[in-house]
């Protein structure tokens, strides 16, 4: 969506699509050198003075050399249970358009995800070009809506065994389909292989419970 993943810090110059990227470039890793004053949201567990709210830091789900996991805002001020993050590389990668976009990023997600919902309703998503709000590749961590499933069947899936086939598939499929600009969704099919779907609207929107009120 649209409006999703945007964090609000009034008190900084920053344009709105390159959020994301600034999160992860200075706010994931407290070990940075001068942390608490280069990071717009830090951590509340990195000692940088009093406790921040919801929408004013940054939770870290999982880190490491290449990808981070965080809660997206869309959590705050939601009940226990609900759950949106996102998972995204460490370096600049643009979105679903950009050749560097990593292979690695879907099983990091998904190992994430797990520890969180349910794997039969997991979904991950990433929206088009020209439904998304950031300009850093994120990938959203999803519960499938109650009729999602169902309506994945009528988007003519394509199944990999591996996740990073996702990619690779999901641009044959957005290829076979007269696509240039398209969503992906990933969620598992059976206990050893998972749907790939693309469409040319927002996955998120359609497809998950992305948001809890």
């Amino acid at each position: 969506m649209l409006l999703g993943c945007i964090f609000q810090w009034p008190a900084f110059a920053l344009d709105r699509s390159d959020i994301l990227l600034d999160l992860v470039s200075h706010c994931v890793d407290p070990a940075q050198a001068n942390y608490c004053s280069v990071c717009r949201a830090p951590r509340n567990d990195a000692a940088c003075g009093a406790a921040l709210e919801c929408k004013k830091n940054t939770e870290v789900w999982a880190l490491n050399a290449r990808y981070t996991a965080i809660r997206d805002i869309k959590m705050c001020a939601c009940p226990a249970g609900f759950v949106h993050g996102l998972a995204l590389p460490i370096s600049p990668v643009r979105g679903v358009e950009d050749p560097k976009r990593p292979d690695g990023i879907w099983q990091f997600a998904w190992d994430v995800a797990t520890s969180r919902i349910e794997t039969e309703a997991l979904a991950l998503v990433v929206n088009p070009q020209l439904h998304r709000s950031q300009n850093q590749l994120h990938v959203h961590l999803l519960r499938l809506s109650s009729d999602g499933r169902a309506l994945l069947a009528k988007h003519l899936p394509s199944y990999v065994s591996n996740l990073d086939q996702v990619w690779t598939s999901a641009a044959q499929s957005a290829a076979a389909k007269g696509l240039t600009d398209y969503g992906v969704l990933v969620a598992q099919r059976g206990p050893k292989d998972y749907l790939v779907v693309v469409t040319a609207e927002s996955p998120e929107d359609a497809f998950t419970e992305w948001r809890c009120q």
